[in-house]
């Protein structure tokens, strides 16, 4: 394949531009591993760039999509040939380094780990980095000691892709989960995913007291702000609190009480430079635990074109799920 289509993020004097463009193998960026790929994935980080809501995108032109499925077309690289199936989330890909909405990719190959035989491409990118991060905080709840016996865990933006997939993921793990949602005519789908309760939101988005009542053994948040704060503060002596986003806020107004006076822990949770084995750990959990079933309710295709506007709407809280581009539509 000489000639490929990809999104491309630009910018000018007027400011930036997003289009779908025809390019060369030529133009691609330097890399050990070249793949053709079959499918990338909206997220939330994806949609800042392509918006331009948020200084994502480090160098221009840039190919967005932080995750990509796809075939090794030609590999320099010791662990990888031509026909093997891989997968990349993070690293940079779609920010510094041309990314996944392109149907072909040049990466260095230590960014890549297999592609879990259990899975398509396109089931893998209806997980997405959103589903990988989901499964990172249910092993980090897991290995900071928090049990189904100890109560239930909370799940803050629940209709979103991480939310969507913890809540899959916790259940199978047996939990008994608590879904905060601002979308309360999305409650079938939740509780068709595994929720047993559903949260307004504005339960937990205003600024609340530093102690709270104990309510959560462990919480996954994707959300920040207020919402993060009062989750810590609800949350049970002993609990754990899995934090992996900024939808509301990168502030984080709380108070040291929960820590210090309930023993409560703070896990941070980073996709985007987590090693490698870590990696393979959480994709594994996802082969193992997430129901196919439950991809077809979380995720819907777009093409290349669509991708540009289905990221507005990512932005304005219009999608429920995970959005997979079909990069060759």
């Amino acid at each position: 394949m000489q000639k490929f289509s990809a999104v491309v993020i630009e910018k000018g004097e007027s400011g930036q531009s997003v289009s779908v463009k025809d390019l060369e193998a030529s133009d691609l960026p330097q890399g050990d591993v070249e793949i053709e790929v079959d499918c990338s994935s909206l997220n939330f980080k994806d949609a800042l760039a392509i918006t331009g809501s948020s200084p994502i995108v480090r160098t221009f032109p840039m190919v967005p999509g932080i995750d990509l499925a796809g075939t090794v077309a030609e590999s320099s690289h010791p662990d990888w040939s031509a026909g093997d199936r891989v997968v990349l989330n993070g690293w940079g890909v779609g920010e510094s380094h041309w990314g996944g909405f392109a149907q072909r990719a040049r990466l260095k190959g230590d960014w890549l780990i297999p592609l879990p035989s259990e899975f398509t491409s396109r089931q893998a990118m209806a997980i997405g980095t959103a589903g990988y991060t989901a499964s990172l905080c249910v092993e980090a709840l897991l290995d900071g000691g928090v049990r189904p016996d100890q109560g239930e865990v909370l799940v803050t933006g629940a209709t979103g892709g991480v939310g969507s997939v913890a809540i899959a993921l916790l259940t199978k793990a047996g939990f008994s989960v608590a879904a905060s949602t601002g979308k309360t005519s999305e409650s079938a789908y939740l509780e068709q995913l595994g929720a047993t309760t559903i949260v307004d939101r504005a339960e937990l988005a205003e600024k609340g007291k530093p102690m709270q009542k104990e309510r959560w053994a462990g919480v996954v948040d994707s959300v920040g702000s207020h919402t993060l704060a009062n989750a810590c503060a609800q949350t049970r002596y002993g609990g754990a609190v899995a934090a992996c986003g900024l939808a509301q806020g990168m502030d984080f107004p709380a108070s040291v009480a929960p820590f210090i006076l309930r023993g409560v822990s703070l896990l941070g949770i980073d996709s985007v430079m987590a090693p490698k084995q870590r990696r393979i750990t959480a994709w594994n959990r996802l082969a193992r635990d997430l129901d196919p079933d439950a991809l077809e309710s979380i995720a819907r295709d777009v093409s290349l074109a669509d991708s540009v506007a289905a990221a507005g709407q990512l932005m304005d809280g219009a999608i429920r799920g995970r959005i997979v581009v079909d990069v060759n539509r």
